[in-house]
C-alpha cells in the first residue's frame, strides 16, 4: 500500500527485454536502504526489487503491467516517480494507493495558474468500467504517475489536476507536456462503493 506522496524520482540506468518482460535498472538516493523483495511504486506501479548493485536496483515489469502502464516507454535517462510502501505507523498524507495502475491517460493541456499549473488528462472511457468505479469525481482523489492528487472539472473521459510548484519540481510532472502518456489509478473507495451497489 502507498500514499501517493512521492519520495523522489529515480533515474533509469538501463532497460532490457526478457521475453515478454522488461528488467528496469534505476538509481536513487535510497537504493542502499532497499532489500530484495521490497515493493516500490514506479510512476504508480508497484514493482518488486529483484536485484541490488551498489546504488542501482532492478525491478521486473511483466506483460500485464506493460499493457496497462507507461513503463514500456521508459528509456535510459528517464525520470520515474518512486515511493516505498507506506509504514503503518505513519500519517496518510495522500490517499490509499494500491500501486495497481488501472490504465493510461494522455495529457491534453497544460495551463499556467499564476504560479501553479493545471494539467488536463484524457483517458479511454468505457461505460461498463465506469459502473465498476473506474471514473473521477470533482474533489475526489486520483493517482497520476504515482502522485496523489485532487480532481478538478471531471468529465466522462477527462479530468484536471492542479500542481503546486513543489510537486512540479520534485516529481516528473516537470517532464509532462501535451501528448505525454501517464499512469492513472482511480480511487479504490469508489471501486468498493460501485461493487457494493452491484450486489444490491
Amino acid at each position: 500500500m502507498f500514499s501517493g506522496i512521492i519520495e523522489e524520482y529515480a533515474t533509469v540506468v538501463d532497460v532490457k527485454q526478457d521475453r515478454d518482460n522488461i528488467d528496469i535498472t534505476l538509481t536513487c538516493s535510497f537504493t542502499p536502504q532497499l532489500k530484495i523483495d521490497q515493493s516500490v511504486a514506479h510512476n504508480g506501479v508497484c514493482l518488486t526489487v529483484v536485484r541490488i548493485e551498489g546504488y542501482n536496483y532492478v525491478v521486473t515489469a511483466m506483460k500485464e503491467t506493460l499493457d496497462r502502464s507507461n513503463l514500456g516507454l521508459l528509456k535510459k535517462g528517464d525520470r520515474v516517480n518512486v515511493e516505498r510502501s507506506m509504514m503503518m505507523n505513519g500519517r496518510l498524507d495522500g490517499h490509499i494507493v494500491q500501486g495497481h495502475v488501472d490504465q493510461t491517460a494522455i495529457c491534453t493541456n497544460v495551463e499556467d495558474a499564476n504560479g501553479s499549473k493545471y494539467f488536463t488528462f484524457k483517458y479511454e472511457f468505457e461505460k461498463d468500467m465506469a459502473k465498476r468505479g473506474y471514473f473521477t469525481v470533482d474533489k475526489g482523489s486520483v493517482t497520476v504517475n504515482g502522485v496523489s492528487l485532487t480532481v478538478c472539472n471531471p468529465t466522462n473521459d477527462s479530468f484536471q489536476v492542479a500542481i503546486i510548484p513543489y510537486t512540479f519540481e520534485h516529481t516528473n510532472f516537470h517532464d509532462i507536456t501535451v501528448g505525454t502518456k501517464v499512469n492513472i489509478e482511480f480511487d479504490i473507495l469508489g471501486k468498493y462503493i460501485a461493487r457494493l451497489k452491484e450486489l444490491d
